[in-house]
């Protein structure tokens, strides 16, 4: 089929006339049309030509646009601070405020909100070899614990504040053990190294303003070098052995000394008590001399006498010597072996011993005197 109708000039629009069989797309002017009478005319559209329509529809589109970018700029605006965290918000760059934890709104492009967590603690180790005072090399491991204070000195005064703490935390370690002995260092000084530090690394680390606040502070291992570990060990074997010693001395001693109080305290008793048992001897004999005197006054010959035989009985009432006195015939002396046993403390050499006791004291019994009388001819034959 021609394009050209004959005899005319216009082309023949195959298309045209065709729309009731759907034969090809809609009139994009027709489809522009009918969308602007539907709205009304809301954006300054009439009933004039075509250009009208156009320009009726661009700015409804612009509309839109605008609409939808408001919607998306609002909504990007949202955000949400967890529950251990602040927000630091900053506007055009400048510092507002800490947010809270929590559901929030910011201007997109305007305020900028960067959340800090402030409630968890972080672990920091450091460890190196290090010179002690009296010119030893040690290794020090030690661990700092640390947490968030201040968001905004944590995000914008330094540039690092994990590595300013690092360098604080080893320049102040170094400080502390190079002040002390490596003795100190190794054994019973380590808490005072771990205060020492804690407090050397405050000192440095607070004109920077980190924002970090020092949670804990702990020596995880001191030793020495390898090389010198094994007389380092025996040296710290002395010392505990030492120290084991003094307390066991301690110990005895405070065994012992209630003991020995004790003892003292005994002897005192008994001495005050041989003291008073001498005085009223002596008192007793004082007096017992006042009431003989008056009769040895009167009758001094018989009152001599009765102390002689008293004194005598006495004198032959602690030996274990008889003296038997036996008429026409010699002095007979024998030592009693009952009486000898009795006063020694062996029980078996007594039991031995016993039959013969029994026969040695026949011929005492076979006398025809009694002891007293036999010493009462003793003394008179004396005399």
């Amino acid at each position: 089929m021609a394009w050209h109708e004959p005899g005319g000039n216009k082309p023949n629009d195959p298309w045209k006339g065709k729309k009731s069989g759907n034969q090809g797309p809609p009139d994009l002017d027709e489809v522009l049309t009918n969308l602007s009478k539907k709205l009304g005319g809301k954006f300054g559209g009439g009933r004039g030509g075509r250009g009208g329509n156009d320009s009726d529809v661009m700015k409804f589109g612009g509309g839109l646009v605008v609409i939808i970018a408001l919607l998306v700029w609002a909504f990007s605006g949202l955000y949400t601070v967890r529950e251990a965290e602040l927000g630091v918000k900053l506007r055009f760059g400048g510092f507002v405020d800490n947010v809270q934890p929590g559901l929030h709104w910011k201007p997109t492009f305007i305020d900028e909100v960067t959340p800090v967590d402030v409630r968890s603690v972080s672990s920091m180790p450091t460890s190196g070899f290090m010179l002690t005072k009296d010119e030893n090399v040690v290794r020090i491991e030690m661990d700092v614990q640390y947490r968030v204070t201040d968001p905004y000195l944590y995000l914008y005064s330094v540039m690092n504040p994990e590595d300013t703490l690092l360098q604080a935390m080893d320049s102040a370690l170094r400080y502390v053990v190079g002040h002390n002995t490596m003795d100190n260092v190794l054994t019973s000084g380590r808490e005072q190294v771990r205060s020492e530090t804690w407090q050397e690394l405050s000192n440095i680390i607070d004109p920077y303003r980190t924002g970090l606040e020092i949670v804990d502070l702990n020596v995880q291992l001191a030793r020495p070098p390898e090389e010198v570990k094994d007389a380092f060990d025996d040296a710290i074997s002395a010392q505990e052995d030492e120290e084991r010693f003094v307390r066991e001395a301690e110990a005895y001693a405070r065994e012992v000394e209630p003991q020995a109080r004790g003892q003292v305290k005994r002897i005192l008793e008994d001495s005050n008590a041989y003291k008073q048992k001498k005085v009223l001897d002596a008192q007793g004999d004082v007096a017992r001399f006042n009431l003989i005197l008056p009769e040895y006054t009167m009758q001094p010959e018989i009152t001599r006498k009765r102390l002689y035989l008293e004194t005598i009985e006495k004198v032959y009432s602690n030996t274990s010597k008889v003296l038997v006195d036996i008429e026409g015939g010699n002095n007979l002396m024998y030592l009693p072996l009952d009486k000898i046993m009795k006063s020694t403390p062996q029980t078996s050499t007594k039991s031995a011993f016993s039959d013969s006791n029994r026969s040695s004291r026949a011929p005492v019994s076979s006398s025809p005197s009694s002891s007293r009388e036999r010493t009462d001819r003793f003394t008179s034959g004396s005399n």
